[in-house]
């Protein structure tokens, strides 16, 4: 059979991917960001690259950590509500199956289908499988597709490490002099990459996505740099 729009993801596992895509991105441009400010700043201050891989490695491990954490937190919630309302929807289906089929007939009328369409569909799908229709018109939820906050965890703590390794290796590897415009010009390219990618994850434009990040970046990059100088010159550090 040939598929209409074969752009258009139609396949199983849809909301897993885009879960597991979502942390991805995300953890990547968080990786590149703080720890480019981190060290950027610490460059501002000092250029002993032992102090550099220090204040590099500290915030790769730590932050790709916190981030892992954040992700199985916020996830296995989200999970946990979805568990939750799929027991609360198959336990009325089972005490109140008439109401139920009445409900889901409402919400197909709803979607503009004519009373006798929207009764037959409703009369239908309940007769395959009652607790797939009504998860789906109601609540959006596919039981056999929900987030997995393992694989989010995981996905966000390895993009979070490849980001950050990124400016820690382009602060560390050119000489002194050229240390800072290198690592902008380097995560300012990454961070573009990054909402390019996001962007095109999540059907929006790619260069307005591009755009906010490097801006964003190059502000936290900037402001970091100016303190650490600020630091340095004065003798505080």
């Amino acid at each position: 059979m040939t598929v209409p729009h074969p752009d258009e993801p139609h396949g199983a596992g849809l909301g897993q991917r885009l879960n597991w895509l979502r942390a991805g991105v995300l953890g990547a441009n968080d990786g590149i960001v703080s720890v480019a400010s981190l060290v950027v700043g610490v460059a501002g201050a000092s250029s002993d690259n032992a102090a550099l891989l220090v204040a590099g490695l500290a915030g790769l491990i730590g932050g790709a950590i916190s981030m892992a954490l954040g992700e199985y937190v916020s996830v296995s919630s989200q999970r946990d509500s979805e568990h939750a309302l799929i027991a609360k929807e198959r336990e009325e289906l089972r005490t109140m199956p008439e109401a139920e089929l009445a409900e889901l007939t409402a919400l197909y009328r709803s979607r503009g289908l004519t009373p006798e369409t929207a009764q037959r569909v409703a009369e239908e799908l309940t007769a395959h499988d009652a607790l797939a229709a009504h998860l789906e018109v109601e609540l959006g939820i596919d039981q056999d597709d929900l987030v997995n906050p393992w694989h989010a965890a995981i996905s966000s703590a390895i993009s979070f490490t490849i980001g950050a390794l990124l400016p820690l290796l382009a602060i560390l590897l050119p000489p002194p002099g050229l240390r800072i415009p290198i690592t902008f010009a380097a995560v300012l390219v990454a961070l573009a990459a990054t909402g390019a990618i996001s962007a095109r994850i999540g059907g929006s434009s790619p260069m307005r996505a591009s755009i906010r990040l490097v801006i964003g970046g190059a502000l936290a990059l900037a402001a970091t740099w100016l303190i650490g100088t600020l630091l340095g010159t004065t003798g505080v550090v």
